[in-house]
């Protein structure tokens, strides 16, 4: 793990191969194919710190939630997690980064690195029923998701039991579908809603 994260190695596609057919906002949840193909073909890695304020660069984030029957996994920021904004606020997706130890041998480099990032931040105790990208999420509201690319990825397991590994800086529950949006409704992140408003939501109906 590298100690300072600016010198990170981050998986990146450039932005105007990514939209060379157009610039959509929110979820896109169509030809969702062509986009992961397109990724896996013109993926490079970049140093962290020389990409987070360059647009003409998407860093590419699997974000990943899981449900139980009608319950989701929701987990928040305790005070020692350094997050102060986000601080005792609901988050919705678990993913990160994907790095060079994702790569190799003939592996599926996003695959391999959703499953590396949930295997570090959460212990499910169950198995994993089906495992669907559902979008693909853009946001260019503000500077730090317009560098960002979400790959939102619906996992259903058989079991409730989930934990978070770093107990210390989070708290992880399920709550009812019904109950998702009451919980996420301080969260000051653009994703957790985007996905709540324009995926979950729409899953009550």
């Amino acid at each position: 793990m590298t100690k300072n994260k600016d010198d990170e190695l981050v998986l990146v596609v450039e932005s105007k191969i990514i939209f060379e057919k157009g610039i959509w906002q929110g979820l896109k949840k169509d030809n969702l194919d062509y986009y992961v193909e397109l990724i896996k073909n013109n993926c490079q890695f970049k140093r962290r710190g020389d990409v987070e304020t360059d647009p003409s660069f998407q860093q590419i984030i699997p974000y990943i939630v899981l449900n139980y029957k009608d319950k989701y996994f929701l987990y928040k920021y305790l005070p020692k997690a350094g997050e102060k904004r986000l601080v005792d606020t609901y988050q919705l997706g678990v993913g990160g980064h994907i790095n060079p130890v994702d790569s190799g041998n003939g592996s599926d480099i996003l695959e391999t690195g959703m499953m590396r990032e949930w295997s570090e931040e959460v212990d499910f105790k169950g198995n994993l029923i089906s495992k669907k990208l559902v979008a693909i999420m853009n946001d260019d509201t503000n500077p730090v998701e317009q560098v960002h690319l979400g790959l939102v990825y619906n996992f259903e397991g058989d079991s409730p039991d989930i934990f978070v590994k770093e107990t210390d800086k989070m708290q992880g529950e399920m709550v009812d579908k019904k109950d998702v949006g009451e919980h996420i409704k301080g969260n000051p992140g653009i994703w957790v809603r985007i996905v709540y408003n324009e995926y979950l939501k729409k899953l009550l109906n």
